[in-house]
């Protein structure tokens, strides 16, 4: 993608990103329609829905090329990864949303040709944009973010994880895990995996494991992690797949060899 093109929609994503933090927070004030998906457990509200649309509407408005790929099913069926591609979060945490009205980000990845160019998270509740552009670095508002660490290991680092994956767990060694979590100088869990990419490019989490993520959830953050020196793979070691849902260790390149040989093992 040419510099130009992809610093004017860099611009409108940052634009619309703001716009809909705010619709999302006047939301906030009012009752709103709370719905389950899959399980009890995965909940989409109509803030949601009205985010992905008001998305939707602008993107198709000024880019009726590109293509858009979202969560609650607004965007376009995508099955190759040709032109440039909209990959939208509009509330990555809505357990949080609902129920602790922080620890909620929107994600946008935006990918031209297979390669991810400029991702964008936003803590709405923080007021707080993460991005990344190719080649340009990555960004918390408009202070550029250092680096990734430089001397680390197991013992010293933060580890992102859900509980679940150190209990009874059918596609991971649990008891490695929970190794791990020994081993470790501490673990946390967010609720918002957009966040926790976030969190690991900023340097506040040192590595995020995670055994299913849709690629919504981690087309931005991939690209933040790249633009400071870390890694996003599957769990198997296998590059991720932008188009499908995937188990992602993203993560402090220093201590992957570690992860991967002494405490990640599929089942």
């Amino acid at each position: 993608m040419q510099t130009a093109i992809r610093q004017q929609i860099f611009e409108n994503a940052k634009k619309w990103v703001y716009e809909a933090g705010e619709r999302i927070r006047s939301h906030m004030k009012k009752q709103f329609q709370i719905d389950t998906k899959s399980n009890p457990n995965d909940l989409v509200t109509e803030v949601d829905k009205a985010t992905e649309q008001f998305f939707v509407e602008k993107i198709k408005t000024t880019y009726p090329d590109h293509k858009l790929i979202g969560e609650e099913g607004y965007g376009d069926t995508v099955d190759k990864l040709d032109g440039t591609i909209w990959i939208i979060d509009p509330i990555d945490g809505t357990m949080n949303f609902v129920h602790q009205k922080r620890n909620f980000a929107i994600s946008i990845g935006i990918y031209h040709e297979g390669v991810g160019e400029i991702g964008l998270i936003y803590n709405v509740m923080e007021d707080v944009l993460y991005t990344g552009l190719k080649g340009e670095g990555a960004f918390r508002n408009q202070v550029k973010l250092p680096m990734l660490r430089e001397k680390i290991q197991i013992e010293t680092s933060i580890i992102g994880m859900n509980s679940i994956l150190a209990c009874e767990n059918r596609r991971i060694n649990e008891k490695k895990i929970q190794q791990l979590i020994k081993d470790s100088r501490g673990t946390r869990s967010y609720g918002s995996a957009a966040l926790e990419f976030a969190f690991v490019a900023e340097g506040v989490l040192d590595c995020y494991i995670t055994m299913k993520l849709a690629p919504w959830d981690f087309a931005a953050g991939s690209i933040l992690i790249e633009e400071v020196g870390g890694m996003t793979v599957q769990a198997t070691g296998e590059p991720v797949n932008i188009l499908t849902d995937n188990t992602i260790i993203t993560c402090n390149k220093l201590i992957y060899k570690d992860l991967m040989t002494k405490y990640v093992e599929l089942k």
